[in-house]
């Protein structure tokens, strides 16, 4: 598939990882849909980045846990452009919470974090279906994270939400063929200002230090390189679906279980 002239959806764009791909794309001259839920400045200034590779930029408001919200988005995206080849399920959320802290956890952040990080990516998939598969050839990247296939992460309910929508990638390759490839990547610990905050800066930086260590290529992911993968699968993954694609530099060979 060719980014050229394509849509391409990108839900959470307003920064980091969703951000990247974006620009990444845009670049390769797809017009973009920047979608943002709280953050318009941000969305903006990606957008205006955008553009100056001479390609259409859409800012659309829209908070995918809410159904309504992924049509309209899926319709304005329809309405500016014609078409949507591509729609990357990026946006997301967490609570985090050490996994031994049991009680740090309750009924609603699981729901909250499911409405998001696995009914969104549903939601969003259903409202662009008929479009996606006019063109014969579309494609839908999951970002799901390591978290899911190893059981880590900031929290349970986070790695429980990605487990969820890397079987729900599966599910979705099966029935959105031949027209519509379906792939799930996974990122490791990934460099930005999203696990800073969540972490906190000095215990962001001494995992960021000892995840480099530790995997075999010496280093983690940046939300760019993250971006460097889809554009992959979208231009060089022709006869790739219901694929999960790990994204941390081999840091998941070392891993063993946790013993307390």
């Amino acid at each position: 598939m060719k980014l050229k002239d394509s849509v391409a959806i990108i839900t959470g764009s307003s920064s980091g990882i969703g951000a990247a791909i974006a620009r990444l794309f845009a670049e390769h001259g797809c017009h973009v849909v920047i979608n943002y839920s709280s953050n318009e400045a941000g969305a903006r200034a990606v957008a205006a980045d955008c553009e100056q590779f001479g390609v259409g930029a859409l800012v659309c408001q829209a908070n995918v846990a809410e159904d309504a919200d992924c049509r309209a988005l899926v319709e304005a995206a329809l309405a500016k452009f014609g078409r949507v080849d591509i729609l990357v399920n990026n946006a997301g959320t967490t609570k985090f919470c050490d996994h031994r802290n049991l009680e740090g956890l309750d009924m609603q952040d699981f729901l909250d974090l499911y409405a998001i990080n696995t009914v969104g990516p549903f939601q969003m998939t259903r409202a662009a279906e008929k479009a996606l598969r006019a063109n014969g050839s579309g494609h839908i990247i999951n970002m799901a994270s390591i978290a899911g296939l190893a059981g880590i992460g900031s929290s349970i309910a986070y790695a429980a939400s990605k487990g969820a929508l890397i079987t729900m990638t599966r599910s979705l390759a099966r029935v959105m063929g031949p027209e519509v490839r379906v792939n799930a990547v996974c990122p490791g610990f990934v460099q930005g200002e999203w696990l800073k905050q969540g972490l906190g800066e000095a215990n962001y930086q001494t995992r960021l230090e000892k995840t480099k260590a530790a995997a075999p290529l010496h280093d983690a992911a940046s939300p760019e390189t993250v971006a460097d993968v889809c554009l992959g699968l979208i231009i060089g993954g022709d006869l790739t679906t219901g694929e999960t694609l790990l994204i941390d530099g081999g840091a998941h060979l070392g891993m063993a279980p946790v013993r307390r």
